[in-house]
């Protein structure tokens, strides 16, 4: 396959993208930077929030992942980060609409979107990040990443195929260990804990799910979390 990944320098994207070049992949490493180099992975310098540029790169794509972060510089990262992802999916698409498909000529773009867990439900309609204790430093970019949940779940574009993956609460980096669970909108919560404890994840398994996502292509159009 090939695989465009944007912000495949990050903690998550840098993993996402070794573990497709891990597979085998051909791999399209995307920062606004250029970044280091990533082993592996041609890389080049992009940005998600131009959507010719994404259009550019992502023709002749078979799966496209964004790994790209709300900004973190203290403002407020709702209004900007919605517009990246606007710009994401008018790319993605019109990319899918000049490259052919196996049978049907023009096909619909596939994108996997990193996510947050904020927007995980702890009961139905009442999502982590509205509890109380949530963290007020997090709670900025939750929010943020709840927006774009709900922007790709208000798209009624068919050259676009979708699916947004959201992390366990935890996630830092940690061990592959190829194993994880996925659930659907409902936190899950970790074995034997009672269904108190939010579960978590390492971003090297995360990675792995992103990529199996991509490459399996077993929940288009939908919200998936991932977690131990």
């Amino acid at each position: 396959m090939k695989i465009v990944v944007f912000g495949a320098t990050g903690m998550i994207g840098s993993r996402i993208t070794a573990e497709a070049v891990h597979r085998g992949h051909e791999v399209l490493a995307v920062s606004r930077s250029g970044g280091a180099s990533v082993p592996g992975a041609v890389v080049t310098v992009g940005d998600a929030g131009d959507p010719e540029r994404v259009r550019e790169l992502a023709v002749d794509a078979d799966a496209v992942i964004s790994a790209v972060a709300p900004p973190r510089d203290g403002s407020d990262p709702g209004e900007v980060f919605l517009a990246v992802n606007v710009a994401l999916a008018e790319g993605v698409s019109a990319a899918a609409a000049t490259t052919p498909g196996p049978a049907t000529g023009a096909g619909a773009g596939r994108l996997v979107v990193v996510g947050g867990a904020g927007s995980l439900e702890v009961a139905p309609d009442r999502p982590l990040v509205e509890e109380e204790g949530f963290p007020e430093a997090y709670r900025p970019e939750a929010l943020a990443q709840q927006d774009v949940l709900w922007f790709y779940r208000d798209i009624d574009d068919p050259g676009l195929d979708w699916t947004y993956v959201s992390p366990a609460p935890e996630i830092a980096p940690g061990e592959r260990t190829g194993h994880y669970r996925i659930g659907g909108d409902g936190l899950l919560t970790a074995e034997g804990a009672g269904g108190s404890h939010a579960s978590g994840i390492s971003a090297e398994d995360f990675a792995v799910a992103v990529v199996d996502e991509a490459e399996l292509h077993r929940h288009p159009r939908t919200r998936i979390s991932v977690a131990y």
